[in-house]
């Protein structure tokens, strides 16, 4: 018979607490070819990246890709590597930091902030054990990925319903899917697009870059490719744009199958053969910077757009912890979270003394 999970220590007293769980993609725990090959490992077998046939997958991904890949990966980590570690680690913790402050200021009850990646650590069932550790009985989990994706939000879901599978007592449980019209995220895009004008000059083009999925996904019925496309369009509409002065693409495609187009690599190399001479380039689906902006965009393509006869290229930066971004989370969680006691909008949700397992116990109830 299955042994189901419960919490260490558990007593039907205790004040049960708002766990809340952001979750983002992963980074591998060192710039090393060894650290590499475990986060690949784990990454791109995943059957959400990658929707091939296990048994084939699993010979061309321990036969071919992570025996040359992770020494090659670990080289461009190894360029946005800081003294602190990975940034998209040391970003998601100063996020989570500062989304806890904000929650203690407005919500009634108690709650818990963690954060979990889907791949690496802390991994999602790490966190998601340590919000039950400090008696989170409602759980909302916030992937931070704007745009909804199966490869990534789906992905999420699958790691968290595979860790609550586990459980004795599983929390209720609500789940963001998408953000990507969200009015104060549009406006946040906006801000920092406007504030990077004002300090470097404002460019000749606006590019959009979004992360690739593959086309089939598209047909297929995945939403990814249509929010992309929204977000794009409505924060040039709240910059006053016209549409010869931006683009939208699709960067980090990978393998030989056709992927969502126009390609960021692609469009930077024509924009540069045109005569550009400054492109700003934003990438509005990466909550936090990470390999895909700093290195790709910030570093490679800008290398692509100068050779190819262009000027500048000057990367936007992600919103990160920048305080208007993480307002907006803490709106949207609250929003998400409404009518759940700790928001003020219930009872408190302190237990019944006649509940506890010292009660059950005196009742007649076997230890």
């Amino acid at each position: 018979m299955p042994r189901y999970t419960a919490r260490q220590g558990f007593r039907h007293d205790d004040t049960p607490r708002l766990g809340i769980l952001l979750a983002n993609l992963g980074t591998p725990e060192a710039p090393t070819a060894p650290a590499l090959r475990r986060y690949l490992g784990e990454f791109l077998a995943d059957p959400r990246v990658v929707e091939l046939p296990r048994i084939l997958w699993r010979l061309i991904l321990h036969g071919i890709i992570l025996r040359v890949r992770p020494a090659r990966s670990a080289r461009a980590y190894a360029r946005v590597w800081t003294a602190a570690g990975s940034p998209l680690l040391t970003i998601g913790q100063a996020q989570a930091d500062g989304i806890r402050r904000r929650l203690e200021d407005r919500l009634r009850g108690p709650a818990v902030v963690e954060l979990g990646m889907r791949y690496g650590r802390p991994s999602i069932p790490e966190s998601l054990n340590r919000l039950r550790d400090h008696g989170a009985e409602r759980l909302l989990v916030l992937p931070l990925y704007p745009q909804y994706s199966g490869a990534t939000t789906a992905s999420t879901f699958d790691a968290l319903a595979g860790e609550l599978g586990r459980w004795r007592w599983i929390p209720e449980l609500r789940f963001v899917a998408q953000y990507h019209d969200d009015p104060a995220y549009i406006a946040c895009l906006a801000a920092s697009i406007r504030e990077h004008w004002e300090t470097r000059g404002r460019g000749d083009r606006l590019l959009f870059s979004f992360h690739g999925t593959p086309l089939r996904y598209l047909l297929e019925g995945d939403p990814y490719h249509c929010q992309c496309r929204k977000t794009a369009r409505l924060v040039a509409e709240e910059l006053g744009l016209d549409k010869d002065n931006w683009q939208f693409t699709f960067q980090s495609r990978f393998g030989k199958a056709e992927w969502l187009q126009p390609y960021t690599d692609k469009t930077v190399e024509a924009l540069g053969k045109a005569g550009v001479k400054s492109l700003d380039v934003i990438c509005p689906g990466f909550s936090a910077d990470c390999l895909e902006t700093l290195e790709e965009i910030q570093m490679e393509n800008a290398d692509i757009f100068r050779q190819a006869g262009g000027g500048e290229l000057r990367y936007i930066p992600a919103l990160n912890d920048r305080d208007d971004h993480l307002d907006m989370l803490t709106d949207l969680i609250l929003e998400h979270a409404g009518g759940w006691p700790e928001t003020g909008s219930g009872p408190r949700g302190m237990r019944d003394p006649a509940g506890t397992r010292e009660h059950a116990l005196a009742q007649g109830a076997r230890q």
